[in-house]
């Protein structure tokens, strides 16, 4: 792993940035590149994930039908889009940041970023409406129900590490 300490931060602009590059071998994917930045003074980061190799553009589709499912490895770069029906759609943008995780990891961070959405929030309906999918997360990680996720990328970066996965052409 290679590590920059001290360079300027898009942010703050102070001279606390690490910046971050490490070189992994993911089985049945390949050689990937992990870079990082994190800033100590302004808490800023972005991460993403690039494989060594040009890939085409893909579509998985994986159904979560019990707990051994949620071991199942995702690689997920900053260029992709993640879509679990009836629960969120999650768009690639300037703060997108690409992972390695498992689909349990992928659930968290779902889950998480709905609570945080309803948080506060005056529309009842809506509240409602949140909560039940945080209900359907939580039943999917205790292996009670099941759900379909989707991951787009037009660079080919990400996939999801499984016989049950079915890969397919954007």
């Amino acid at each position: 792993m290679s590590e920059i300490s001290g360079e300027k931060c898009p942010i703050c602009e102070e001279n606390k940035m690490t910046l971050k590059e490490e070189q992994m071998d993911i089985p049945y994917f390949g050689k990937v590149f992990l870079f990082s930045m994190n800033c100590s003074g302004c808490g800023y980061r972005k991460a993403d994930v690039e494989p060594a190799e040009a890939k085409e553009p893909c579509r998985y589709t994986f159904d979560v039908a019990s707990v051994e499912d949620l071991n199942v490895k995702v690689v997920k770069s900053g260029d992709a889009t993640v879509k679990i029906p009836h629960i969120i759609t999650i768009e690639p943008g300037p703060t997108s940041e690409g992972y390695v995780t498992n689909i349990e990891g992928l659930l968290d961070r779902v889950k998480k970023m709905v609570e945080s959405s309803i948080e506060g929030e005056d529309d009842d309906a809506t509240k409602k409406k949140g909560k039940n999918m945080v209900k359907k997360l939580n039943r999917v990680m205790a292996g009670q129900d099941t759900l379909k996720i989707i991951i787009e990328d037009p660079t080919g970066h990400s996939a999801i590490i499984s016989d049950k996965a079915q890969k397919g052409k954007l």
